[in-house]
């Protein structure tokens, strides 16, 4: 195991898939020359060229498609947005062409690109650079939705998805990039789409979370046990589609209650997803209705004193719990 931030064991991942098969391709704005927006790509153009790394213009819509066009033709691109905000600029490319190809041509052609970038709030860029927006490819057939929590999930997510034919979305968070943690150091390391990871074992409460809200999660689980003796349980969904429903469904029936902590807004959310899920196959489990803590329902504020309180915390995850009157 070696120490690395969230960013460094993204590059690394792909790094490492770059030298491994040689028709993995990076776009994106500025990911050359300039490193990448946040540097995740940082000195992979000096190592591996022009062949290999390509800057675009900034427009969404054509440098997307252009890497649908070419996962087509056996290209292995990943492709990044500067925000995932911007998905909606080019949301005929990610929705309609890339999660339909393979099922329009009966199976005959895979669709093996990666787009990835930060897909978070709580960095004051205002309502149209901070959406969080899994739920709306998670239910589109077709497409796959990661969302790494860790350095390790980081590394172990995109290389997994690079070597995956089907269109893999990665929503990451420039929140995490400069955290660090404990990453394999091995070239084979990956982590296989639709499995969750218990980080922290309880037996009282189960909370389900995925990005950066499991951090959150974290810090709220060892308040609750060191200062109201209540034995968190913390599920990190790492994929959000393919969905573990056994590891979520196991621990809920473990621990009789869950809370849901979710970035995305309420309402057609993930949260949402889950809910249904607990209470079609754990629901004679429950001692407690499930419950859940996610962004105020509002577009992004800009004030940073707001934007805090609106997006999940540790207090107002406390707050949920002590409402359920464990």
């Amino acid at each position: 195991m070696k120490e690395m931030t969230y960013r460094e064991a993204l590059r690394e991942g792909m790094d490492e898939e770059l030298a491994r098969d040689e028709k993995v391709v990076i776009f994106g704005e500025e990911v050359a020359q300039y490193n990448g927006a946040y540097k995740v790509t940082e000195g992979l153009w000096d190592k591996w060229g022009d062949k290999r790394i390509f800057d675009t213009p900034i427009s969404e819509a054509a440098f997307i498609g252009m890497g649908v066009g070419a996962s087509m033709l056996g290209v292995r691109p990943v492709m990044e947005l500067m925000f995932w905000s911007f998905h909606s600029v080019a949301f005929d490319q990610l929705v309609n062409n890339a999660a339909n190809v393979r099922y329009m041509s009966g199976g005959q052609i895979n669709c093996p690109i990666v787009v990835r970038g930060p897909a978070n709030g709580g960095t004051n860029v205002g309502a149209t650079h901070s959406h969080v927006p899994e739920a709306i490819f998670a239910s589109m057939p077709g497409l796959k939705v990661v969302s790494p929590a860790t350095p390790e999930d980081a590394k172990g997510l995109i290389k997994t998805a690079i070597r995956d034919n089907d269109p893999v979305y990665v929503m990451e968070s420039t929140i995490l990039y400069g955290r660090k943690g404990l990453v394999p150091d091995d070239d084979n390391f990956t982590i296989p789409l639709g499995k969750a990871k218990i980080e922290r074992e309880g037996s009282d409460l189960t909370f389900i979370a995925h990005g950066g809200s499991v951090e959150t999660a974290l810090e709220a689980a060892e308040e609750l046990a060191a200062e109201h003796n209540i034995d968190v349980e913390v599920v990190n969904l790492r994929s959000i589609r393919p969905l573990d429903q056994d590891t979520i469904i196991e621990s809920v029936k473990k621990t009789n209650k869950a809370v849901i902590i979710d970035e995305s807004k309420p309402f057609c959310g993930v949260s949402a997803q889950l809910i249904t899920l607990i209470q079609e196959y754990a629901f004679d489990y429950l001692d407690a209705p499930i419950a859940r803590v996610c962004t105020i329902d509002a577009p992004a504020i800009y004030s940073p004193h707001i934007e805090s309180e609106q997006l999940p915390n540790k207090k107002r995850i406390i707050a949920k719990v002590k409402e359920m009157r464990i």
